[in-house]
């Protein structure tokens, strides 16, 4: 993919989170995800050797959509950028942050959990507000906060999985991440990638059972 498409992943609305991969393990992680269904990938920065990985990843799977998570300051934005990242994300706002992808045009996902912030954050230009931890507040607070804030598309982050993901969605999750429930760090290194595939993959149909049963309405209020 030559840019993130923000069409294409209201299309395909989940995005994985890779945290402390290896070299050796990341072509069988990748090959896992891919297989599984997932087309949009972050790589965290607090990962060892984050930014030559991001690289590597982008080079071995140019259908991928790569990114880079945890993104703390506008000097690693601009590294990650530089390595080919197609997109950012964090688990706060960083103003400077904001404009170094205003800057790259490069799409951004920052993270806030109250109205304060997630109107702060969407307002700093954000592609999608990453609510985190998601878990912590459950899918009625999604809920609540469309209330308001019906405009600003969110990404619901923490604790998702197959069984709630027809709640956040229903709430009004624009998208949703899977991350170390799937990506752990043990399963990454021990090459323990057919059970990566198959979660992913359980992880997919549900999101895809929610799609196949939303009317034309409700999806033209997930894109707005």
């Amino acid at each position: 993919m030559a840019a993130f498409d923000l069409t294409l992943f209201e299309k395909e609305p989940v995005m994985g989170i890779i945290r402390g991969v290896d070299e050796d393990s990341l072509p069988g992680v990748l090959e896992a995800a891919y297989a599984g269904g997932l087309r949009f990938l972050e790589i965290t920065l607090n990962t060892p050797g984050a930014l030559p990985l991001i690289q590597k990843a982008i080079r071995l799977f140019p259908d991928f959509c790569i990114g880079a998570g945890t993104v703390l300051s506008a000097d690693s934005t601009q590294q990650a950028i530089d390595m080919g990242a197609q997109f950012i994300v964090a688990p706060n706002l960083n103003e400077q942050v904001a404009e170094c992808c205003i800057k790259n045009n490069a799409a951004y996902f920052p993270g806030a959990l109250t109205p304060t912030e997630i109107e702060k954050a969407w307002s700093s230009g954000a592609t999608m507000v990453k609510v985190f931890p998601a878990s912590q507040m459950g899918p009625d607070y999604i809920k609540l906060l469309k209330g308001p804030f019906d405009q600003i598309k969110m990404m619901a982050v923490g604790g998702i999985s197959p069984k709630n993901i027809p709640d956040y969605f229903s709430a009004g999750a624009s998208a949703v991440a899977l991350g170390g429930s799937i990506f752990s760090t043990s399963r990454m290194a021990n090459g323990e990638f057919s059970v990566i595939q198959k979660e992913i993959e359980e992880f997919m149909f549900a999101v895809n059972q929610i799609y196949s049963n939303i009317n034309a309405t409700d999806v033209a209020n997930h894109s707005n």
